[in-house]
């Protein structure tokens, strides 16, 4: 496929994916005092009570512009497959990131520390507030799935038992997680940082030379393997913003650490087909999601 026909498909299937009306969430609870802390919770449509739980973490390369809005329709989908769903919303980097930049340029990507402080917040409060706010879910059965951005905190969340023990995100054991399905993730900072993913991302995400480093050890999920949690990745074959390649490289380092993680290619597909409720893809994703929650 050429270049221009790559971006042409791509252009498609993000107007597809962003065309559907947002969903209100039935209830809407806060993790914390900023605006941004904030979790919407979506009730199984079937009626189902003990339904597994699936926490969804936003895609949008951590900046600002996007936030939980564009995955509601895939928050109802898959509470109409039967799953309670947790949409968390975190802080992203936007404010004050004009400085320095050139006039049009995105917004600067991620908040160090306080997109990672809110995730973790945010899973750590997500029993307690669902068995609140969601009776009809079964919070000994979570399974947590993001898309690209949101698919790397996925990663990311599960693996707070591996980071130093200095680190303030640090678990003493492993989440209480039925599994992570990530679809079409930010999974290896070196092989996005080499393809120039969203814009340079990841570069923003990690700072200054004298920071990055540091910030590596801590973020990239390539540096947090094994994690010992049942952990599968979704990702199409002809995605241009976040090339299968980068999923790949972390399920290559997972083998090298000894641990298994499954990779789902889709044929034909591209980036926002996975979060598209229309797409035959998505259907997929609730498959994948199923396979680790019951």
């Amino acid at each position: 496929m050429s270049d221009s026909a790559a971006r042409d498909r791509d252009d498609a299937e993000t107007e597809s994916a962003l065309a559907h009306p947002v969903v209100a969430p039935d209830r809407t609870a806060a993790y914390g005092d900023h605006p941004d802390q904030v979790i919407d919770f979506y009730a199984p449509r079937d009626g189902r009570t003990a339904a597994p739980l699936v926490v969804l973490l936003h895609g949008g390369a951590w900046r600002a512009p996007y936030d939980r809005a564009h995955v509601s329709p895939l928050a109802d989908f898959l509470a109409r497959r039967g799953f309670a769903v947790a949409s968390v919303e975190y802080r992203r980097g936007g404010e004050g990131s004009g400085q320095g930049q050139e006039p049009g340029a995105d917004p600067v990507a991620g908040r160090w520390p306080e997109t990672f402080d809110d995730v973790a917040a945010a899973l750590d409060a997500v029993p307690a507030l669902a068995a609140r706010e969601l009776p009809e879910a079964d919070v000994r059965r979570i399974v947590v799935t993001g898309h690209s951005a949101g698919g790397h905190l996925a990663l990311w969340a599960s693996a707070r038992h591996v980071l130093p023990e200095g680190s303030p995100w640090h678990l003493p054991a492993p989440p209480p997680l039925r599994g992570v399905v990530a679809l079409a993730p930010i999974a290896d900072f070196a092989t996005a940082v080499e393809l120039g993913v969203c814009g340079g991302a990841v570069t923003q995400l990690l700072g200054e030379e004298g920071e990055s480093a540091d910030r590596t050890a801590q973020a990239d999920p390539t540096a947090l393997l094994p994690t010992g949690i049942a952990t599968a990745i979704v990702h199409g074959e002809e995605d241009i913003v976040v090339p299968l390649a980068v999923s790949e490289a972390y399920v290559d380092a997972a083998a090298k650490s000894g641990e298994m993680v499954g990779l789902t290619l889709l044929g034909d597909v591209g980036h926002f087909p996975l979060i598209d409720p229309a797409a035959d893809a998505c259907a997929i994703v609730a498959e994948e999601i199923t396979q680790l929650a019951w």
